[in-house]
Parts: structure tokens; sequence; C-alpha cells
């Protein structure tokens, strides 16, 4: 997670052919006299020979307007999407479904929109299907009318994290298969009765639910009335927003950090999440960092959570049964395993060679049962395999969604799947290198690690703020600031409340410094307790007391040393910030920075509310 951005970098230019080409390859999937209701036809646009670019025109030609639309289709063997726009493209298989985005899923009588997408191989489309009926506008499966829509559900049992949703059965001429349960726009479950359970959901947090009944033909019904329901709890803070901090395995060694800190502190009582860090990524699949510091390591009882030795038999020790312990202490923290970082990113590779065998390798492990109560959910830390991180692949800027695809679509809607990703934010960097939009649509939230600009990997300087919160005259290169970053994931279609703030718990420095402002010249990298060039906060806030402030960030010159951090104060401002940004919260690298009784923490946690 700690990382430093480099000079390096892979570029990366996707050449994408916009559906406004002439449609001569288009196939004619439906036609104006078979049209009773919405049709669907596909359109080959361009063929590179490795690849092609193709779409799909959804029009309405019925008499009332739709408010969703879904097109499938078959791809025989070897012909795939490998990148796709205005629509949420997935596969099982070599079946293709593609789901309306938030802002084109209405279409009135008449109107029609397109979506399009890049593709591998040379295979034409069959079996097309179009919410469930034929794409050539038929309205029903012939002699078979669809289900009628089922009662609005309703909701009982409802907790901080879970509810229970209950709905009066659909009809069907030829009878019910299943209901499609919907959260928002996203399918969550799929059963044969008239209930639900939701897991996994925020408190304090409002959510929308409806249903569609599904009958023996696999026709789909229209969709019933919608339920608003707001979960209970929720602290007294702002509703939803996150307050994470990574907690690292090798912390229980030199560091002498242990989960018990987080409770001596006042820390655990005043965050949201914990993301552990890290799981190894190693020949395609999720492994274990540190079996010691995992889950071997006995505590006594004075450096137990709970003050309850382990004893020496136990099947599960260390820090898993820390947190454990932990989480009975505060039933609401949720605990992410988080897998890669700086050291282990290069893994993800080969991961996206076959991200359905790499998420199911995660889920065994997240899952084993002798932990599997401990986690909530998995976060993925890239750093950057599309864009030369400390190895370069050719994993390409489709692996990262396809990666977090298969996460989804293995742990399912009641865990929590996130991403630690780049703040790059100059023309054609990291950011520029992986389809982070097309993520997104399967993560609940990206951790930006907005810090790490800069620092003494440029052993001469120019000194400057490692986690510059806006750019400012002589910044030593472009886009490297928080606001920058925020505002192009915005541009690239990344919701804000699933972007959260990065804070660091420790400032960089350089020594060989004669100007006290930043912009001087060093050389070398400043002395530290465990590495050279960086610092707890925890020491700094002492040994080189802050004395200004640039792009939001602190800075102070003691001796010939020069250090940017953040405290307290700095983090206010930064927090107001991202709140005015509507991000989903902050984020903190790493606990053990921090004082004894948790400044950084208090201050960032007062600040979100």
């Amino acid at each position: 997670m700690r990382t430093r951005f480099r000079s390096r970098r892979s570029r990366y230019a996707a050449a994408l052919t916009a559906l406004l080409l002439p449609l001569a390859a288009a196939v004619g999937l439906a036609t104006p006299a078979q049209a009773a209701g919405p049709t669907a036809t596909y359109a080959k646009t361009s063929d590179w020979g490795t690849g092609f670019g193709a779409g799909w025109t959804v029009k309405n030609a019925g008499t009332t307007t739709i408010n969703s639309w879904t097109v499938e289709w078959d791809y025989p063997a070897g012909t795939s999407v490998t990148s796709a726009w205005d629509a949420d493209v997935t596969s099982s298989g070599t079946h293709w479904t593609a789901k309306n985005k938030s802002y084109n899923g209405t279409l009135a009588p008449g109107a029609s929109v397109s979506f399009g997408f890049n593709g591998a191989g040379s295979g034409a489309p069959s079996n097309c299907k179009l919410n469930g009926a034929s794409c050539d506008g038929g309205t029903t499966v012939p002699g078979d009318n669809p289900p009628s829509a089922p009662g609005t559900p309703t909701a009982s049992a409802i907790t901080n994290t879970t509810l229970t949703l209950n709905w009066s059965a659909a009809t069907d001429d030829k009878g019910i298969k299943n209901y499609d349960v919907y959260r928002g726009s996203t399918k969550i479950a799929t059963v044969t009765g008239t209930t639900a359970n939701d897991t996994g959901l925020t408190a304090g947090t409002t959510y929308t639910y409806s249903v569609k009944a599904r009958d023996t033909a696999d026709q789909v019904g229209a969709s019933s009335g919608t339920a608003t329901v707001t979960t209970t709890g929720g602290g007294g803070g702002t509703p939803g927003k996150v307050k994470l901090g990574y907690f690292t395995d090798w912390g229980v060694y030199g560091r002498n950090y242990h989960v018990k800190n987080l409770e001596t502190s006042g820390t655990a009582a005043k965050i949201t999440h914990i993301n552990y860090a890290f799981g190894n990524v190693t020949g395609g699949k999720c492994a274990i960092g540190d079996a010691y510091a995992d889950y071997q390591k006995t505590y006594d009882a004075s450096g137990s959570v709970d003050g309850v030795a382990d004893t020496w038999d136990q099947p599960v020790a260390g820090s898993f049964n820390q947190l454990r312990k932990l989480k009975k202490l505060h039933p609401n923290l949720k605990i992410l395993w988080s897998f890669g970082g700086w050291t282990w990113s290069g893994g993800f590779g080969q991961a996206a060679q076959n991200p359905a065998a790499f998420a199911q390798s995660c889920y065994d492990l997240v899952e084993d049962p002798r932990w599997a109560d401990v986690f909530d959910g998995i976060d993925i830390d890239w750093e950057y395999p599309n864009a030369c991180g400390l190895s370069c692949d050719t994993s390409g800027p489709a692996a990262f969604k396809n990666v977090m695809s298969a996460l989804r679509a293995k742990f399912g809607s009641s865990y929590l799947v996130t991403a630690a990703v780049t703040a790059d934010g100059s023309d054609n960097g990291k950011m520029d290198a992986a389809d982070y939009a097309g993520a997104a649509s399967y993560a609940n939230w990206f951790n930006v690690m907005t810090y790490d600009f800069f620092g003494a990997w440029a052993a001469q300087g120019p000194t400057a703020p490692h986690s510059p919160l806006t750019s400012y005259s002589g910044i030593p290169t472009a886009g490297f600031n928080t606001a920058d970053a925020i505002a192009k994931y915005k541009a690239k279609g990344v919701p804000a409340s699933k972007l959260l703030l990065g804070l660091g718990f420790y400032g960089r420095g350089w020594t060989g410094v004669t100007q006290a402002a930043p912009g001087g010249t060093a050389t070398g990298p400043a002395p530290g307790t465990y590495e050279q060039g960086i610092e707890d906060y925890k020491v700094l806030k002492s040994t080189c007391p802050a004395t200004g402030t640039i792009a939001g960030t602190a800075y102070a010159k003691c001796g010939s040393n020069w250090w940017s951090y953040d405290t307290p104060a700095t983090i206010a401002s930064k927090i107001a910030w991202a709140k005015g940004q509507g991000l989903g919260g902050a984020f903190f690298w790493e606990f053990s920075g921090d004082t004894s009784n948790g400044e950084l923490v208090t201050a960032a946690s007062n600040a979100i509310g």
C-alpha cells in the first residue's frame, strides 16, 4: 500500500470505434413488421484482425415507456467482449448479458439507445433476448404469457446490517419459476419463494428494493413497486460514510503494534472498517501472507484484546483471533482481507489470465472455516500491473475490471469487494492504463492512494509534500495531487461516493536541505526509524513539529532534514474538502503510525462525522 510513483510509465492508448460509423455489418435481428415491443439490433462496426468493434441498438417499438433493458446473446467459443461502454456487460461461459446504465435505461415509445464494445474472435451472436423476450420485438413466448408483477416488498427484522424482504406472489398461466430480487438496479438474489434476506449492509443507510417474477419459460415479468428501507444504527455519524484503516501483519514484529492497540487507543470505536494487509498473490491465486502473524502467534492475557490468553493448541490464534475478539466488542466493525500491495501486486498479471480461478482461490481462503467469521469482504491492492508497478505485465487494460467482476461474481452482494487504486491524475498516467470505471461497477469503493506523490527516491529533491491536496506553483509533476486524481476518476465515470480519500499516518523527508520552503534541493533521504526517508507521525510531531503548510499538507525543516506529513489540522481540512466533493469517506495507511491515543484517527473520525 505504501508505494511511490515512478517516472517510468507505460502508456496505453485505447482505440474505441464509435457506433456512429456506418452500420455496414449490421445483423438484422429485428424488423419493423415484427416489432410489437422493444427490439435489439446488432452491428459490427470494425474489424482489425485480432479483434473487432460492435454494438447493439435497443429501440422501443412499443406504445408504452420501458424503464430498463437487458440484452442477452450467445457468442461461439473463442469470441468474447473485452471492454464495453454505455452498458454493464457480463458473461457466464459463452452467454453474454448487457444491462443499461443508470442514465440510459428509460426509453419512451419510438426512442432508441446504443451501446458498444470491443471484442476478440470472429463469431457472430445468436439466441438474442431483450428483457427476456425475442429481440425481434415479440413481447411473449408464443402461447405463453409473461408473469404478472409481484406485490411491492415489505421489510422486517431490520438491523444495522441485515433485513428480510417479503412480497405477495406473482401469477402466471404456466407457473412461476423464481423471483429476482433487486437492491437498486443490482440483482442481489434469485429465490423460489416470496421472501429473501439481505446482509452486509451499512448502518444508518437507505436502500431501495424491488422484485421481478420469472416463469418456467424464463420470461421476466414486470417489476413490483419499490420499497425504501433504512437500516438502523449509524452511530450518530454521517450515514454510510466509511472510516477505514489498514492493519499490517508485519506490525506485530519490530513495530510491536497489535490488534489490542486498536482497543486501548480508542481507535476501534471510531472507525467502521479495517483492512488486514497483506495476503499474497502468487501463482494466480490468493495465499497466506504471514502464517505466524496471521493465525499462529499466541498471545498472553496482557496482550489479548479481551484479557484472555491463547492456548497452545487452539486452531486459530494470531491477529485473526484477536480481530475476532475485537469484533465481539464492536459488532458493527467490518474487516476485509487485503491482497497484493507493492510487493505482491506482480502476481495480479497471472491472476488476470484466469479471473474466475483467482476469485475462487480468494473465496476459499477468506471463507476458510477456521476464520470465516472474521472477514466481511476482500480488498485487492492494485499497484499497478497495467502501468509497470513492481513489475510490468501484459494483462491489458481490461484486467482490473475482469478481476473485480470475477470477485464480485464469486463473493456475491453480501460481501464487501474493494480495491486500493492509483492517485496518478497525470495525462497518460497510471489511471489511463486500466478500466477503472468498468471495475468500479463491481466495487463497493476504491481506496484512492492520495499520498506518496513525492519522496526521497528523488534523492536530490526538489522537496515537496508527499500528499498534496491540490496543485501549487512549483509542484514537481502536474497531476500528482488529490484534487486532480479525484476529478479524473469522476470524469471517467466513477461515482464520487465510491471514492475514499487516502491519508498517510507518516511523513516523507530529505536530508542535506538548506531551504525551509518547499522546492529546495537535497542530498538524499532523511534518516527514519525503520526506513530512510520515512517516519511515523507519532515521532515527527515531537522531533520535527510542523512550521507551515503547502497544498493542504504540513511541512517542517529541522536542522538539515525536511519533512512533510499530515497533522490533525490538515486531516480535518482535507476531509472537509472530501465531503464537499461527495466522497464516500476516508482511509488511513496505517494504524501504527498514529499516537498511542489515536490522535489522527480521532481527527479523521470527528471530521467525517
